[in-house]
């Protein structure tokens, strides 16, 4: 892959890996600070848990986009850097419509610019 899809490609893993921590491990302190206007303090303990399967789920995608970088074969390499982005972009825009519209912006958003280096 090119350079520009590579460093976006990480950059996207690093972004989830940083979404892993907060929501596994910093929900109650971090995750308040940012989901301060999209939901009351007082959630932030019961949905621990919930919220660390949502980390879960975002380290699989962070995994997913960091094995491209593995991969020797520079087909299945684009196979499956687009497969992953394109999770994260759906991911994203759900959140953006169920949850706050930044999400997009913070998520699908350089997902999707880093799938069109990925086809450029």
């Amino acid at each position: 892959m090119h350079l520009i899809a590579s460093i976006l490609i990480g950059f996207v893993a690093l972004e989830h890996l940083y979404i892993l921590w907060f929501e596994m491990f910093a929900w109650e302190t971090k995750g308040k600070e940012i989901f301060k206007q999209a939901m009351p303090a007082e959630l932030f303990k019961p949905t621990k848990g919930l919220a660390a399967n949502q980390g879960l789920y975002n380290g699989f995608l962070a995994a997913g986009l960091i094995w491209t970088f593995f991969i020797d074969d520079h087909h299945w390499k684009i196979y499956i850097a687009i497969f992953f982005l394109s999770c994260v972009i759906i991911a994203g825009i759900y959140g953006a419509l169920t949850a706050t519209k930044r999400i997009f912006y913070v998520q699908a958003l350089p997902a999707i610019l880093a799938l069109i280096a990925v086809h450029l």
